[in-house]
């Protein structure tokens, strides 16, 4: 990542409110470069190789931060295993129960249509929809 990116990175953190340090920066970097999804865990292996103090709790409240602020997703595709997604444009997932691979779907693939009632006091934020996929069993 050159001078550029960084300043790039920083303006875009600043922009969200989030105070620019050395471990965020190297997460942003990792986040932003590509739309990816990735685990907490697979980040912080990622960010470990260039700033190695980087903490595991360092690492999970970023990502909650940065999910906060809407710059990344925080998707439940078991509950178990929490991915986040960099990508923030309204889409959808495939998710292979088999291989752990999420892919994107574009929102004009599928159309979701009516909503249940909604509780009183409370607006629709978004919906977000993974489908689980598996490889086809012969029958």
């Amino acid at each position: 990542m050159d001078v550029h990116d960084h300043a790039d990175i920083a303006t875009r953190l600043r922009a969200a409110g989030i105070p620019v340090t050395l471990q965020r920066l190297a997460i942003a970097g990792l986040l932003f470069r590509a739309p990816i999804h990735i685990t907490a865990e697979q980040l912080l292996q990622q960010v470990k190789r260039s700033v190695p103090e980087t903490s595991r709790a360092t690492i999970y409240n970023t990502l909650r931060l940065f999910a906060e602020k809407g710059l990344i997703k925080e998707l439940v595709v078991q509950p178990e295993r929490v991915v986040f997604d960099s990508n923030t444009r309204p889409h959808h997932h495939l998710y292979n129960a088999e291989t752990g691979e999420l892919t994107d779907l574009p929102a004009d693939a599928m159309q979701v249509v009516g909503l249940p009632p909604l509780p009183s006091h409370t607006e629709h934020q978004q919906v977000d929809v993974v489908v689980r996929i598996r490889r086809e069993h012969a029958h």
